[in-house]
């Protein structure tokens, strides 16, 4: 028998929705009360949180199921106020004894202009805290983690570009001394192997580390996950290290420095300047030695500019400011990552892939890798895993919502060499494999205007093969039927002018 009773007669005066089963999938924990804190709906991730039944909890007060007074309660301030109240830290134990460490987000409900209640929302503090101090989730081939807390070294990075080494370069002499380093990189352009890899190059390698992103923090937590706190300094707050302080004598990597807050940047400055920290709700202060390696998404003047980050912050942190390329900016880089990855996931999935279609590399050459590195990393591991027996990974391999202006894959591939290490070249992380393919050809001009020009020229081959019918011409580019129509709208092009035999579609 469930324990979920009927629909509340309130819920039912808001609209009669049925979304119970929406608010019972949230990986959040979500409860709803009425004005009097009557609890009238409890959905399953609270109960997995508080560890109690929900058919134990509906129908009872706030008061009833936790040992807190009602005027303590985060729903209580709501519904006082009638008003949200929003990423509050909250510590309380369940009546059957369960101490449970939350960030509690309460809104008030209104029905017809009426305050009819509160819904809560609830994350666990602890699970939360690690996914923020952590960083994204790695592939099975990643290399395993470290006593340290890194996974990675300078030896996992792959490159062979000339600026990309120049980066790699800086960063290993920066690894030598205490001064901050602030790296510049886009999303997916490996900031943090960067980081994780000055760490592991440094004398303090064998202390923590750890790295936080900022942007993934709500701002009223950021102060306090950093520095820590003192019992009291809040309600439910408990005595509590900071990352600055469990970093002590290793390294603490700030991504994504640019989206602290500006307020609390005045006081990591100060943190950086005294070499203290004063944790929340405390009159002391404590002494660390932390080498700080941190980020911006986007270049330091500019974020200086917007007023995302205190320009004198910024000459505390980029003693060393290290400029990480993006992977449209790294035209030899493609094919070396390209074999690297494809290396990795033949011994992760078990494959036997020996390479890639000229097709799908100059597909890789042209685009314009919005996720960088990682964005590859992941496309080469999600083709790999429905290449099926194919040993050439080709372009119907690809996801389609990338290919939208690709040929039909042909031509031979382009294969993986072992290197010779006698001559091996010069490069880091790169001793799997010898890069012996030619260069590409970069034209001068506007790099929509040849996309378009190769998309026409691709559109127009296929509808001559395909005598104008523009099902097969679909068939021939792997796109939709729909997409030719459009296209062919866009550049003038009719069906008549095309008309003749059909030809035989090639195999393959």
């Amino acid at each position: 028998m469930s324990d979920r009773p009927s629909k509340p007669t309130f819920l039912r005066d808001l609209g009669d929705l049925d979304f119970f089963p929406v608010l019972d999938a949230f990986d959040e924990g979500v409860l709803i009360t009425d004005t009097r804190g009557c609890i009238l709906f409890y959905n399953e991730t609270q109960a997995a949180i508080d560890d109690l039944r929900p058919g134990k909890v509906i129908g009872k007060r706030v008061a009833e199921i936790y040992q807190l007074e009602w005027r303590d309660s985060m729903i209580c301030m709501c519904l006082e106020a009638n008003a949200p109240v929003v990423g509050r830290i909250f510590f309380y134990r369940t009546h059957k004894g369960k101490l449970v460490n939350t960030i509690h987000s309460v809104f008030p409900l209104h029905c017809n202009g009426v305050l009819v209640g509160a819904i809560c929302f609830v994350k666990n503090y602890n699970l939360l805290e690690k996914v923020m101090a952590g960083f994204s989730t790695l592939s099975p081939n990643t290399p395993p983690e470290l006593a340290n807390g890194t996974r990675y070294r300078f030896t996992d990075i792959v490159g062979v570009d000339k600026t990309f080494l120049h980066a790699v370069t800086m960063a290993r002499l920066a690894a030598q001394s205490s001064s901050p380093v602030m790296l510049l990189g886009e999303t997916g352009s490996g900031k943090e192997m960067f980081a994780q890899s000055i760490h592991n190059c440094s004398p303090r390698k064998d202390n923590p580390f750890v790295g936080i992103n900022c942007a993934a923090i709500p701002d009223t937590l950021l102060e306090g996950l950093l520095f820590g706190t003192v019992k009291g300094a809040f309600t439910g707050a408990v005595d509590k290290q900071g990352l600055f302080q469990q970093a002590n004598g290793g390294t603490l990597f700030l991504d994504e420095i640019n989206s602290m807050p500006i307020a609390l940047q005045s006081k990591l400055l100060r943190v950086l300047q005294e070499r203290k920290i004063r944790r929340v709700g405390a009159f002391t202060e404590v002494s660390i030695d932390v080498k700080v390696i941190s980020s911006v998404n986007i270049p330091a003047h500019k974020a200086i500019r917007d007023r995302q980050l205190r320009m004198d912050l910024y000459y505390r942190l980029a003693v060393v400011y290290i400029p990480i390329p993006p992977l449209r900016e790294q035209p030899e880089g493609i094919e070396t990552l390209t074999r690297h990855f494809i290396y990795k996931n033949n011994l992760a999935l078990g494959k036997q892939v020996d390479g890639v279609s000229e097709p799908v590399m100059h597909f890789f050459r042209s685009y314009h890798w919005p996720g960088n590195v990682r964005e590859l990393e992941h496309l080469i591991e999600g083709a790999m895993n429905t290449i099926g027996p194919d040993t050439t990974l080709r372009i119907s391999h690809l996801p389609p919502h990338l290919l939208l202006h690709q040929i039909r894959d042909e031509g031979p591939p382009l294969q993986m060499m072992p290197v010779d290490r006698s001559a091996k070249k010069a490069t880091v992380g790169t001793e799997m494999f010898k890069v012996d393919a030619a260069k590409p050809v970069i034209r001068a001009g506007d790099l929509r205007e040849q996309r378009q020009e190769q998309e026409l020229k691709m559109i127009d081959g296929a509808l001559r093969a395909a005598g104008g019918n523009v099902s097969a011409s679909a068939r021939m580019l792997n796109v939709s039927r729909q997409l030719i129509h459009y296209k062919m709208r866009k550049y003038g092009l009719t069906s008549k002018a095309y008309r003749g035999p059909i030809k035989k579609e090639p195999s393959g």
